[in-house]
């Protein structure tokens, strides 16, 4: 028997990326989950990512650590620029974290070279998201090309290809997608301040988008909230 293909899945912990995970070992990938500690406030998804990993069966699961939050610039890794809350102004949100997915990417490409993969999975969506720039499928083709330039493996003529196959899904279909492929949504954090035992805020935009997708896909939202004052 011929061994399967690997392919690295960034891994955040949250919903998007478990689906993606999913999705990745579906089409009979042997999976090899890439979570980056990056200095995000919501530090519980990474504990999430190490459960998702084992529970969707990756051969491995590493952590790379690369400290965004030394440059700040975001409410994602700035203690001092406060998660907006219940509101929605337009524009790219402060919760947006300068080149994150160009980061990730490149290390996630890094991994690949080494593994022999050819295939990098990210669950990037451009439908029901924040408005980030480095989610739109023009990036993911232009990082694509560029990883092709830049690598010995694509120089050698072994294409690499980035997958983003959640790019033109809306939140409900990808949950849909994740609950017949056997995701447990229960064990994700998606939250931007999820509290040390994972549990979701409700208010923050990362939650409201959750949410709502659990209800437009009809399905029971397992999410853990922390309580809410009166």
């Amino acid at each position: 028997m011929n061994n399967p293909p690997r392919a690295v899945v960034l891994l955040s912990g949250g919903l998007d990326s478990a689906t993606c995970l999913a999705i990745a070992r579906d089409m009979g990938f042997e999976t090899y989950a890439l979570s980056v500690a990056y200095g995000q406030r919501h530090a519980a998804e990474l504990d999430a990512s190490t459960r998702v990993a084992a529970a969707l069966g990756a051969k491995e699961h590493r952590t790379a650590s690369v400290n965004l939050g030394q440059f700040g610039g975001s409410a994602l890794t700035d203690p001092g620029i406060a998660v907006p809350m219940d509101e929605d102004k337009g524009g790219i949100p402060v919760t947006y974290v300068p080149a994150r997915n160009t980061v990730m990417l490149s290390i996630a490409l890094a991994w690949a070279e080494v593994l022999g993969a050819s295939d990098i999975f990210v669950g990037v969506n451009a439908v029901d998201y924040s408005g980030y720039p480095d989610c739109r499928p023009a990036f993911i083709a232009a990082f694509e090309h560029m990883a092709n330039l830049a690598t010995k493996a694509g120089v050698e003529g072994a294409r690499l290809h980035i997958h983003a196959p959640l790019i033109d899904l809306s939140k409900a279909d990808i949950i849909r997608r994740g609950v017949t492929l056997g995701v447990d949504y229960g064990i994700t954090v998606t939250c931007y301040q999820a509290d040390d035992a994972g549990r979701a805020c409700g208010r923050c935009e990362a939650c409201r988008l959750r949410a709502a997708g659990f209800v437009a896909a009809g399905v029971p939202d397992p999410t853990p909230y922390q309580p809410q004052s009166a």
